[in-house]
């Protein structure tokens, strides 16, 4: 725990002289003790979240660009004062006595610097207003973010002109996109990025048009990526079969700093007595992308926070893509395609595969040993560090060698040792071709999916006839697909049995 430094003598307006002293927080940044942005968490004594007026607010916490003024009563005071996972977070208490203004000093100090390393964090999913994002990005130290101001009937670039540049970049190495959107209804939600402008999606019902209607005519502009927000929403199973989309959200908006939003809202529901809180919706949400690798899609896995629409603040599950050389916005996107990330919302891992990122596809005419090294920072303590491999989980230790004798995937995650939500760290996957033979699918991932279609289309609720067939045309088609990689598995020699962790 780190106190603030405490120095009286600041003069008092006469209006808050009264009752309330005035105080002055500053931030610097460790060796420079320049200010720093940051984001602070700061609570009075009954625990109710103060604001900073005239800077951004959200849920429990504000931010600024490393100096805030406030007028605070008399009493006890907590802080948490943050910058993104690359810091250590410095905590403390302190007083506040009635006619003693107080200037109150912290420092923080970096844990990691990704940014040197060629490694650049990213988020999808950012609800806050535009004129806040600069210094949203900056407090947080994030370098992209996609901030989402088409959402289903909202849709602002209706009613005024369509900006000529769509990203911004600032500060030299920090990029947002204002034209980024969310179709959220019955089937779940999908982000849409790159697009010249919003979909028409204002005045859809909540199960018609399928958003699929939507993604194909998305696809027909050649820079728009497509990301599954969350892989238990309804149609991602849909939307997987459709190879329209480009990566799937495994660090999302349920995943908080402050616990766990324990649910799948109208998803698919985990079994909460296999997948038990409060780390239940993360499990089932890494299984069900492992269900997809195991059929032998080929998706690199993405981040976002849904900051002011949840609880958390912007950048807090973010993607960290490698990229050589200056950072571009094209380039992040590149790197993200290749499958050179991992996503996070606190432990920071870096890991390559016989000197290779995450993302890369090795061949090999016969067995395949797999040297992994990584480099691992966390403020939180780590539980553990796993390999995950064709849907088999296992502990590892870092440097490690594994074989591989036939076509699979892996990736390496690490967990922290945080009680009431669920913090990780989860590379992308690197895949193994051995000799001709593909990746076998899996038949228990083909079934799963499969048996989902089947109930996503038994409990579709749409009244009318045409509507309903239209919308059930999209599902039978998804189901076809299904089966098609369940009779690939079955025609497949059985390979050994891998019994996976978790649920499955």
């Amino acid at each position: 725990m780190v106190a603030w430094f405490c120095a009286l003598g600041l003069a008092m307006t006469a209006a808050s002289a009264a009752s309330a002293s005035l105080c002055v927080l500053r931030v610097n940044e460790a060796p420079t003790s320049q200010p720093v942005p940051c984001r602070i968490h700061l609570k009075d004594a009954a625990g109710k979240p103060l604001r900073a007026q005239g800077l951004p607010f959200w849920h429990d916490h504000f931010v600024c660009a490393g100096e805030a003024t406030l007028e605070l009563a008399p009493g006890d005071y907590a802080f948490a004062v943050e910058r993104g996972p690359e810091y250590w977070a410095a905590t403390g208490k302190f007083t506040v006595v009635e006619g003693q203004p107080l200037r109150l000093t912290n420092t923080l100090r970096r844990l990691a610097d990704l940014a040197k390393e060629g490694w650049w964090s990213g988020e999808t999913h950012v609800h806050r207003p535009l004129a806040d994002i600069e210094l949203l990005m900056r407090a947080e130290d994030l370098h992209l973010a996609e901030v989402i101001t088409w959402w289903n009937d909202a849709n602002p670039w209706a009613k005024q002109p369509r900006p000529a540049e769509t990203v911004v970049r600032f500060d030299g190495d920090r990029f947002y996109d204002l034209m980024a959107g969310e179709d959220e209804r019955g089937g779940g939600a999908l982000l849409y990025f790159g697009l010249e402008q919003p979909l028409p999606i204002a005045g859809a019902q909540r199960e018609y048009p399928s958003a699929l209607r939507f993604l194909q005519r998305a696809r027909r502009q050649p820079r728009v990526w497509v990301d599954i927000e969350k892989p238990f929403w309804w149609d991602a199973p849909v939307w997987l079969a459709s190879g329209l989309v480009d990566s799937i959200g495994i660090a999302h908006n349920h995943l908080q700093r402050g616990g766990v939003m324990d649910s799948e809202a109208w998803g698919k529901a985990r079994d909460r007595q296999r997948y038990p809180p409060p780390w239940g919706n993360g499990l089932w949400t890494q299984d069900i992308y492992y269900h997809a690798l195991d059929c032998g899609l080929r998706l690199p896995p993405s981040a976002g926070s849904a900051s002011g629409v949840l609880a958390n603040p912007v950048g807090y599950d973010r993607a960290y893509v490698h990229v050589d050389g200056e950072l571009t916005y094209a380039k992040w996107w590149e790197g993200l395609r290749a499958g050179r990330v991992f996503v996070s919302n606190g432990p920071l891992l870096r890991c390559r595969a016989n000197g290779q990122w995450p993302g890369h596809v090795f061949k090999s005419g016969g067995p395949l040993p797999v040297r992994l090294e990584g480099q691992l920072d966390s403020r939180d303590p780590i539980a553990a560090v796993e390999l995950v491999r064709d849907g088999h989980v296992e502990r590892l230790a870092l440097p490690s060698t594994v074989s591989f004798n036939e076509s699979g995937w892996f990736l390496v995650r690490a967990t922290a040792t945080v009680t009431n939500t669920f913090r990780f760290g989860s590379t992308g996957p690197w895949h193994v071709e051995i000799g001709s033979r593909p990746q076998p699918v899996r038949r228990e991932s083909a079934q799963f999916f499969l048996d989902w279609v089947r109930e996503r289309m038994a409990t579709l609720e749409l009244d009318e006839p045409a509507q309903r067939e239209e919308v059930l045309q999209s599902l039978r088609a998804a189901a076809s697909f299904w089966q098609q990689k369940l009779d690939s598995a079955a025609r497949a020699p059985a390979g050994e049995s891998k019994a996976p962790l978790h649920g499955r």
